[in-house]
């Protein structure tokens, strides 16, 4: 498992609309595996399912698994049509102060069954999630 942290001078509400619409997650992903998602897929509750499509090309399912508005959003990665192989990206929000936010970004592969895909998870450090958190920053903090 890894994670990062950092302020946010933003609120958590606008902050949360940029990961919480696949659409825009292809703007701050610090580890360049995002190329799309088709728009109209704002994730609302836990049990839903967004697509995404990665820079290989390939298609991925997202399967929510935790969502608290404005504060906490999860999801399991899976091939289209599969159960997922048991790695899960969280981002968790508190608020910090007037209009700051503690951004939290975790990657959690210690469920991960697919050996195949050990080296790759191995390889989201916690620099590239730091990567996305600032990029994510410029776009919350921006007008």
């Amino acid at each position: 498992m890894v994670s990062a942290s950092r302020e946010i001078a933003a609120a958590p509400e606008r902050i949360f609309e940029l990961i919480a619409d696949p659409f825009a997650q292809p703007r701050w992903d610090g580890n360049d595996n995002l190329a799309e998602a088709p728009e109209g897929q704002r994730v609302r509750r836990a049990g839903e399912v967004f697509t995404m499509t990665l820079t290989t090309g390939d298609v991925r399912e997202n399967h929510v698994t935790e969502f608290e508005e404005g504060r906490r959003i999860a999801w399991t990665p899976a091939e289209p049509g599969k159960t997922p192989p048991g790695h899960l990206w969280r981002w968790e929000l508190a608020p910090a102060g007037t209009a700051r936010t503690k951004v939290t970004c975790t990657y959690d592969w210690t469920r991960l069954t697919d050996a195949d895909r050990f080296a790759r998870a191995r390889a989201t450090t916690e620099g590239k999630l730091l990567a996305s958190i600032d990029r994510l920053a410029v776009l919350a903090e921006g007008s």
